[in-house]
């Protein structure tokens, strides 16, 4: 059994403090006094490399090649970077545990933990002044300008370098740091500047001077909520203020005017001082704790503690947990101690366990829950198995108890345990594990190729297994020396009962290492043609593209690869890779609508001489030249000559060619344009402009038939209301479309009196209608009896309003059904 929980606890006033072991350091002789180190949080990797500040007589007598270590939290190497850049401002790490390494010259470097990386600029201002210091947080940093301007780089995805207001300063500051954005109100990053004896704090916007007193500061830290700030002054105090200097909570004398190597955050609670040989932990009333190094120490600050770096092993400090001192305390008889020793008891057949439980009856689900939380608390798994056995234990005595919390502490700290293992080298606490979520613990450990521990995680969790399948994928073509064939085997087997997962990512991969035969067999894989599609075509695979999208049926991503063609070949070899039905069909569709000159290229080239003619039709109407769009038309007509089934269309064309020289000369006699109207219309606008003659001449011209020219005229005469004439028109002859459309025509120019006239002429079934439209229900009536209608009487009488009138109408009705 590991040592009892209390062993290494000490009292800082009334909440206790605990100082755990946790690694045993892999590396040997590390002396951490010589290296500028960086730690990333949440149990996160640590980089080191030779700090030329403090090796200046060493580099003299033993040269060596600067070299960037990364470890794990265990000391075990995971990689080394050979350094021959520029000098290095600092180090730092993002939240997804990228190395980030500032340099004099305004550059900064990323690197994953295998050292592959990418380089961004913190352009022109950092790079003309140099940068002399840099704060980094999570996603972002500001860097320190030699002329003391600050830039401010927020996301290092998309990085935007900005520069923040001017502080002002004409001397470096006693001391800085950052509250990063999403701990601000403004929700953009705050830049705290110890300068004389006050702090100004500096946004874009903005330098506010907070003007207090109590300075000068030489050293500051942010806690990790970014509710409290840390500061050393210059005679040895620590103080804690409210990070908006809303309130001093804290006031503590160091005895110590030499500033500390380090001053972080133990959570949220407590502040930790870190002087060659001593840590010193002060608490939120004044009470401090101290702890006695003989060699260098490096401190990384976490979300619930503080992780110990050492020449020989990894420690953690931390207040300890509510539930864990609930549980263990000496002389505790809170209801999870009372269960905890129930059960020790209970295994010793002591009546006692029964007197325990009886006396926490009512409280015993709140102690069975504090059981399962101090379980979680602890790295030693024989203390995490005594917790949870307490826990079952007290579950027993409980009728109705949710046991959901229970079983995912069970599932969570299988989880931990695997991680923490010194091979993987992670040791995050279960509150650090709640906070990162499963999905990033997953991330963490892919990038860290630890790729089938993940899948079993993935798998343990009921999570989905595709990102670390394809990063292991990935990671196999990256760095396996086999041939293409036996590495294309290989993921396809590991992958093969895994419907839907992608291969894109992985064909990628292959392609940008130089393998582009391994990409392309291993995109037949792939399902999706949105996936597979664009990568085709940025390997140059165009006619596989083509076919992959042909193939799934999506015209959006037809049209994808043909315009990626088209602007990519010569006409000859875009046209010969499109020659598909789909694309074709695709193809006109798109460019009738945007090129018709590629349009009829592609035409041209296939001799489809119909499609050429109907695309000089289309370019005539976007001439304004009359010439112009004549000669068009005539290219049309002689296209449509060239063949012999499509005669009718080039007389049609001809015909249209003389209507526009028609128009052209009518125009001049008549206002208003004409050119480009259809014939019908052309007649219209003739006969509106009282040049009959001309209609009649447009109607022999162009053969047009009496039905339809008698419409024409009826329209015009009624819109000039021209009521002679239109009287004239249907005395002329007999009408060939009869003599409704002149009693319509009277009724929409609201001339009842003149659609009276032309009713008579109509068929005597269709009279009673026409008048009770004009509102002539006597008339109507009189239709109705003379044909002897007395369904119709009986309709017109509903609809008359005129009591008289329905009257008459209603006499009529008895008439006929007396007779």
């Amino acid at each position: 059994m590991a040592p009892h929980p209390t062993t290494d606890w000490m009292q800082l006033q009334d909440r206790f403090y605990r100082k755990q072991e946790i690694y045993t350091m892999s590396w040997k002789h590390m002396d951490l006094s010589k290296f500028m180190v960086a730690g990333a949080s949440y149990g996160g990797p640590i980089a080191m490399i030779r700090d030329e500040k403090k090796v200046q007589v060493f580099q003299s007598k033993q040269p060596f090649k600067p070299t960037i270590y990364l470890y794990t939290s265990a000391g075990k190497l995971m990689e080394q970077l050979q350094w021959d850049k520029e000098r290095i401002v600092t180090m730092g790490w993002t939240d997804t545990e990228r190395l980030i390494v500032v340099l004099e010259d305004g550059k900064i470097c990323l690197y994953d933990v295998h050292g592959e990386h990418t380089q961004i600029s913190l352009g022109k201002e950092a790079e003309t002044s140099s940068v002399i210091d840099c704060q980094i947080w999570g996603s972002g940093l500001v860097a320190l300008t030699g002329d003391f301007k600050l830039v401010a780089l927020t996301n290092f995805d998309e990085p935007r370098p900005r520069l923040m207001a001017d502080p002002g300063l004409n001397e470096p500051p006693h001391s800085w740091t950052v509250i990063p954005p999403q701990f601000t109100l403004s929700r953009h990053v705050e830049v705290l500047l110890a300068t004389g004896t006050t702090i100004l704090a500096v946004d874009q916007i903005g330098a506010v001077d907070q003007l207090i007193t109590q300075g000068p500061f030489t050293k500051m830290a942010v806690s990790p909520n970014g509710k409290f700030l840390a500061l050393f002054t210059q005679d040895g105090r620590l103080l804690v203020f409210a990070s908006d200097f809303s309130k001093n909570l804290t006031e503590f004398p160091t005895k110590s005017k030499k500033p500390p190597n380090q001053l972080v955050w133990c959570g949220t609670d407590s502040a930790v001082l870190y002087w060659d040989n001593i840590v010193l932990m002060i608490g939120p009333f004044g009470d401090f704790i101290k702890y006695s190094y003989d060699e260098t120490i490096y401190l990384i600050p976490e979300v619930d503690g503080v992780r110990i770096i050492s020449s020989d092993k990894c420690e953690f400090l931390q207040k300890v947990p509510r539930e864990t001192e609930d549980i263990f305390k000496i002389g505790s008889t809170a209801p999870a101690a009372m269960l905890f020793d129930a059960l020790e008891h209970f295994e010793k057949k002591s009546p006692k366990a029964d007197e325990n439980i009886r006396s926490i009856k009512t409280e015993l689900a709140d102690a069975v829950d504090d059981c399962t939380k101090a379980a979680g608390h602890e790295f030693s798994t024989d203390w995490q198995r005594a917790l949870l056995k307490a826990a079952s234990f007290g579950k027993a005595f409980l009728e109705s108890y949710n046991v959901d919390n229970f079983v995912n502490m069970c599932m969570s700290l299988r989880v931990l345990n695997e991680v923490r293992y010194y091979e993987v080298g992670i040791p995050i606490t279960y509150e650090q594990y709640r906070r990162m979520s499963p999905e990033v613990l997953i991330d963490r450990l892919v990038n860290r190729h630890h790729h089938l521990l993940a899948l079993r995680i993935c798998e343990y969790l009921k999570m989905r297994t595709d990102r670390v399948l394809i990063h292991w994928a990935c990671a196999k073509i990256t760095k396996s020396t086999d041939d293409e064939e036996t590495i294309c085997l290989m993921i396809v087997d590991k992958l093969a009962n895994k419907p839907g997962l992608s291969y894109a990512e992985i064909a990628k991969t292959a392609y940008e290492v130089g393998q582009p035969k391994l990409a392309t067999r291993l995109l037949d894989y792939e399902p999706r043609a949105a996936d597979q599609v664009p990568l085709l075509m940025d390997m140059q695979e165009d006619e596989v593209a083509l076919e992959k999208a042909i193939e799934s049926g999506d015209t959006d991503l037809v049209y994808l690869v043909i315009l990626h063609l088209e602007k990519k070949l010569p006409p000859s070899e875009f046209f010969r890779i499109i020659n598909k039905p789909m694309a074709c069909n695709l193809l006109e569709v798109y460019f009738k609508q945007q090129d018709l000159k590629i349009l009829n290229d592609f035409y041209y080239q296939d001799d489809r001489r119909v499609e050429i003619a109907n695309i000089r039709i289309l370019e005539s109407y976007e001439k304004t030249d009359l010439t112009d769009r004549i000669n068009k038309l005539r290219e049309a007509s002689k296209w449509y000559q060239d063949d012999k089934e499509h005669g009718f269309e080039a007389k049609a064309v001809d015909e249209h060619i003389r209507l526009l020289q028609k128009q052209a000369q009518l125009e001049k006699d008549i206002d208003g344009q004409l050119i480009g109207l259809p014939l019908n219309e052309t007649v219209h606008k003739c006969i509106l402009a009282r040049e009959w003659s001309k209609a009649d001449k447009l109607k022999s011209d162009f053969k047009i038939p009496d039905k339809r020219f008698w419409w024409i005229k009826i329209k015009a005469f009624a819109e000039m209301r021209e009521w002679d004439e239109l009287d004239k028109l249907s005395k002329s002859k007999k009408s060939p479309i009869g003599y409704e459309p002149f009693v319509e025509a009277c009724i929409k120019a609201m001339q009842t009196t003149e659609a009276a006239k032309y009713i008579q002429k109509c068929d005597p079934a269709v009279r009673p209608g026409l008048f009770i439209k004009i509102g002539d229900f006597k008339a109507a009536g009189q239709e109705a009896y003379a044909s002897k209608n007395i369904q119709l009487l009986g309709e017109i009488r509903n609809k008359c309003t005129n009591p008289a009138i329905a009257q008459e109408l209603e006499g009529w009705i008895n008439q006929l059904q007396n007779r």
